[in-house]
């Protein structure tokens, strides 16, 4: 499957909002508030993850490729996001460390994966396209 042509800014933007929906539904289960200073505080630490992991992956070169700008987003909000709540005294229980890595894995390699799958119906259907 051919990788999806996407710009760094709008697979940035997409990344971020994962994270965001993520934050926000949490928020909201648990009655935290739906606060602009709650949802920040809650959420630095996986943007700050998320970063980690795309810069280390060197994702702006290739932002819709699951591997392994995806991996490296998925992962790198999940532990580093982990890691930095611990250290800003956070809580991390185990079924929410579960949570997160189920919730940010189907969302962020998710819409890799619909952006190759969608890159590669339509060049079937233009290669199939009469001239």
């Amino acid at each position: 499957m051919r990788q999806a042509r996407v710009p760094f800014a709008a697979g940035l933007a997409l990344d971020v909002c994962c994270v965001i929906v993520f934050v926000a539904i949490g928020r909201a289960s648990h009655h935290d508030g739906e606060s602009l200073a709650g949802l920040g505080s809650t959420a630095w630490p996986f943007l700050a993850g998320l970063g980690a992991g795309l810069l280390a992956t060197r994702a702006w070169r290739h932002p819709a490729a699951i591997v392994p700008g995806g991996l490296g987003a998925w992962l790198g909000a999940v532990a580093v996001g982990m890691l930095l709540r611990v250290v800003a005294g956070q809580g991390t229980a185990p079924a929410f460390v579960g949570v997160a890595l189920a919730f940010l894995g189907l969302f962020l390699l998710g819409w890799r994966a619909a952006a190759a799958t969608l890159l590669a119906w339509s060049a079937r259907r233009r290669a199939a396209a009469p001239r």
